[in-house]
């Protein structure tokens, strides 16, 4: 019969390494206030032994978890990966763990992981973009989690934010597209209900091309999901007609490649037959040929600036402050002059 091992102590690493309780609580916690060989001589006790931290007593006397929840609404391509990935990397080095779901663009599915993150004791969520019902924020609210939104700015809502206007993002791309001599235009957009940040993307190309006087009733838009396979139907769809477009504008990179896919496919070359935009600036973009013209995101900057922001709610029990960060559009050879202007 095997006997079952007791769990290493605290006081048990400190024997081991022939220091202190004090000091091995320091190497663990503050490592930067220890010598380097007392570190080194705890780290090899703490591996000898296999002690791990008691986080529960921890997390008892300062009534935190230590753990702070997001909830994406896709892991099905990289829109959020290295906004994510800065995001736990900068909440590692503050001490906290980082606990991720994905609602599948479904509202009934986030609010339902909101609340399991709330059951199990998350100390603070990140949420994407604005647009969900009110009493979700109420919910949250009644249970003291502070909670940040990301990917989204506005100026004129008093929800905490780190994020871009999407909107104006778009309106600068829409407006370099135009200043080519474009005036046919086909839209491939994210589905807008209930997604703020496709919605406002989808009306910064509209009301740049009302100021231009383009009749919008010319103008195809498809709304569709965010994969590849979807952008190339659009694309498709798009060029079905006699009146095709000079250019197609991407709600983002995924449906822009799918776009770029199809026009190889059927024969077209880009941008010389049709150019395609898309908006994120994530790695696909880089390595699809032609290189795509889009919005750059500062994903990794958003990352780390929420995770900043997020703590601070969490350890100094603050409403949160609002951070607008910048954009950049990023032309590239995806994009080019109409061949009949």
């Amino acid at each position: 019969m095997t006997s079952i091992q007791p769990v290493p102590t605290l006081n048990d690493v400190a024997k081991a390494a022939g220091v202190s309780p004090a000091t091995v609580s320091r190497a663990l916690n503050s490592p930067a206030l220890v010598s380097q060989t007392t570190l080194t001589r705890v780290k090899a006790a703490v591996d000898e032994l296999g002690y791990t931290p008691n986080f529960g007593a921890r997390f008892m006397a300062a009534k935190r978890t230590m753990t702070i929840g997001a909830i994406i609404p896709t892991m099905e391509n990289a829109i959020f990966a290295r906004g994510i990935q800065a995001f736990q990397e900068q909440l590692h080095s503050l001490g906290y763990t980082l606990l991720v779901s994905s609602s599948s663009y479904d509202p009934d599915i986030e609010e339902e992981q909101i609340r399991t993150l709330a059951s199990r004791g998350a100390d603070g969520i990140l949420l994407i973009g604005y647009r969900r019902d009110e009493r979700t924020y109420d919910f949250l609210r009644r249970r003291n989690i502070p909670f940040l939104l990301a990917w989204a700015f506005a100026a004129n809502n008093s929800l905490p934010a780190v994020g871009f206007d999407n909107r104006a993002s778009m309106y600068r791309l829409c407006n370099e597209v135009l200043g080519l001599g474009h005036r046919k235009f086909g839209i491939i957009s994210g589905i807008v209900d209930g997604n703020d940040r496709a919605a406002n993307r989808l009306k910064g190309i509209v009301e740049r091309l009302k100021i231009e006087g383009i009749d919008l009733d010319n103008v195809p838009i498809i709304e569709t999901s965010y994969e590849i396979e979807n952008g190339a139907r659009a694309f498709e769809q798009l060029m079905e007609g006699d009146d095709k477009p000079t250019v197609v504008m991407c709600g983002n990179d995924v449906l822009a490649v799918g776009a770029i896919q199809c026009a190889t496919e059927m024969g077209l070359s880009v941008p010389e037959d049709v150019s395609v935009t898309g908006f994120d600036g994530i790695e696909i973009a880089n390595i699809v040929t032609p290189k795509l013209a889009t919005v750059h995101v500062p994903h990794a900057e958003m990352g780390r600036r929420a995770a900043d922001e997020l703590v601070s709610m969490v350890e100094q029990s603050t409403k949160g402050t609002s951070f607008e960060l910048h954009s950049h559009v990023r032309l590239e050879a995806s994009l080019g002059h109409p061949r009949n202007n």
